[in-house]
This record gives C-alpha cells, structure tokens and sequence, in this order.
C-alpha cells in the first residue's frame, strides 16, 4: 500500500513538471476584470438626479461638483459584490453544524478537520470576492481567489478521507492547502521577482479544475463511505453552471436586457455548491454496503430492462355446462297448445 501511495504522487508529480514544460505561460488577461455589469446602487443622490429641479441643489452643485459627485456614487459593482453575502452565511451555517453538537455525525477527526477549511473558504469568499468587485485589478483578485483555492483543495482531502484511505487523507490537508497557497503565489507575487517566468496561472488552474473533474469521476467510480453520494453530483453540475454563466457575463447581461449579469448568476450558483453539502452531511448514513454509483446504476438499471421485458400471464381454466335435450314428442305438444291460443284469441 506504501509503495502504491508513493508511485501514485511521483506519478502526479511528474505529470504536473511535463506539463509545465510543454505548456505555454498563461499569464492574467486584464480583460478579464472588465465585467457586464458596471452599476451602482444605493447612492444617496442617484445619478439620474436632475440638479436644476431643486436651487438649493443646483447652488450647492456650482459650489462644489465634486463634493455632489461623490454623494451621488453608490457600491461600485453593485450587484456583484452583495450576491457574494450567499457565501457568508453558507458559510457560518456550515461551520456552526459542525461543531454544534455534532450534527453532521462526523466520526473521523480528519473529516472534521477537512469540513472545517472548506466552510472557513466559503466564508471568506464573501469578503474576498466583495473586496475584489469593489476595484477590480489583480492585487486584489489575489484575495478572491485564495478562499476558494482553500475550499478547493480542502474537498480534495475529504474525498481521500472517505474513499481511498482516511490516514492518508488527513494527512494530505496540510500539504494540498499549502499547494493552493502557492499557485496563488506562483501567479500574483512573482510578476516583481522575475517577469520572464511568473505571472503564470498554470498551477492555479491545476488546482482549480484538476477538483472539477477529479470529484465527479470519483463519486462515480470509488464506493462511498456514506449514503447520498448523488448529491456530490448535484454540486459539482451547479458548479460546471457557474462557470459558463462566467464565461458568458455580457451575453448574459444583454439577453436580460440589462437586468442581471452572468457574474452575478454565477455567484449564486456557486452558493448552491455548499448548501448541497450540508444536505448531503445533515441526511448521509454510514453506508453498510459499500457500492459506488456506478455499480448502483448498473443494477437497477437491470431491474429496469427485466421488468421492461417479463410478461404477465394468466391460467384460464374452462368448465363444461350440461344440455339438457327435450324429446321430440315434448316438444309437439307444446307447439299445438301454443297455435290453440293463438286461435281462441
């Protein structure tokens, strides 16, 4: 087992160092901080305000534009910053029933540990990404990513913990947080160092997809220390939503005819990421059987197409009523006693 732990890291390990050689520098896009929805709200003098309807006002305007200008401002971004308070109350819900009185039945001090940094993340995206949409630029998109990154990464060691091996799980916390950390690092604080080989977001886009596509494929393949393994499922598809309504903001934006913004979807979705988590700890067993999805499909996918072609059949049993016949005589006689009625009438 020790030595299939070590070849699957020096597999990983090298994996990471080729692709790091063949692939190209991905450095930060600065588009990538022009987002569809530029509003403001909650401004004490809106911006629509007509000055010259009021004297009071419009002397107070010829005084000093700059003062009224500052008052007429709202929360820049508006929209994008408060759809990431979902965030913040997820995440205190989150860490409030992990530790109150054990309702989430946390049996393992690695899961515990695991559940912890995961909504500790959650939360704090609210304030790193509020922080972030506030002044979009790339000293601060450092504090939007690296909750997430954490939230990441965290989920990672709590599959290990309940599908390979929970020492080992537990183990890798520290060093899958610290591997976070640094591709965040690796990105932003190298652009002063050396220009020619950082501002690269290759290892963070490691650690931000490799979980996309590792936890779906592993809910499906690993049997489950827990029942409701489907609701692993059920998070990871809001979150494939997230991205495309990232990817697709200012469509999005136009097609709601300036209404809402795709980035402000996808926060919102990205808030369901975790409130299918506490549904699935508050409802989950321990699982006596262990059996992964896929085998579960398989079988009842067999009863299906066994019930789909059985065909019922029924036993018909017939019985024999006897005839009884008259005699030909019988029936004369009463043949004439019906035409000798008939002629008294």
């Amino acid at each position: 087992m020790r030595k299939r732990t070590v070849f699957a890291w020096g597999v990983a390990i090298v994996c990471f160092v080729v692709l790091m050689i063949v692939t190209p520098a991905i450095p930060q896009s600065q588009a990538y901080h022009d987002f569809a929805d530029k509003r403001e709200f909650f401004g004490k003098i809106p911006l629509s305000y007509r000055v010259s309807d009021s004297p009071y006002v419009s002397v107070f305007f010829c005084c000093d534009k700059r003062l009224v200008e500052k008052f007429s401002t709202g929360i820049p971004n508006t929209l994008n910053v408060v759809s990431n308070f979902p965030f913040f109350v997820i995440g205190v819900i989150g860490l409030v029933l992990c530790y109150r009185g054990n309702y989430f039945r946390l049996s393992l001090q690695g899961e515990l540990w695991g559940w912890t940094f995961f909504y500790i993340g959650v939360a704090a995206v609210a304030f790193g990404s509020s922080y972030y949409h506030l002044k979009p630029n790339d000293a601060r998109l450092v504090w939007d990513r690296l909750p997430m990154t954490v939230a990441f990464t965290s989920i990672i060691a709590i599959f290990i913990i309940e599908r390979i091996d929970e020492k080992k799980g537990t183990i890798s916390i520290i060093p899958l947080l610290m591997a976070g950390i640094i591709s965040i690092l690796y990105w932003r604080q190298g652009r002063y160092l050396f220009l020619w080989f950082f501002d690269d977001l290759r290892p963070y886009a490691v650690v931000q997809f490799v979980p996309c596509i590792a936890i779906p494929v592993m809910a499906i393949l690993l049997p489950p220390m827990y029942t409701h393994s489907t609701y692993w499922l059920w998070a990871a598809g809001f979150y494939l939503l997230a991205k495309v309504e990232e990817a697709a903001d200012k469509v999005i934006y136009r097609w709601t005819y300036h209404i809402v913004s795709g980035h402000t979807l996808k926060h919102l979705c990205a808030a369901m990421v975790p409130v299918f988590l506490i549904l699935m700890l508050a409802k989950r067993n321990v699982e006596t059987e262990r059996q992964s999805l896929l085998q579960t499909w398989r079988v009842s996918w067999t009863k299906v197409k066994e019930n789909g072609t059985s065909v019922e059949t029924y036993n018909c049993s017939y019985s024999t009523v006897p005839v009884v016949e008259q005699p030909v005589e019988q029936l004369e006689q009463e043949k004439e006693r019906e035409t000798s009625s008939f002629t008294q009438t």
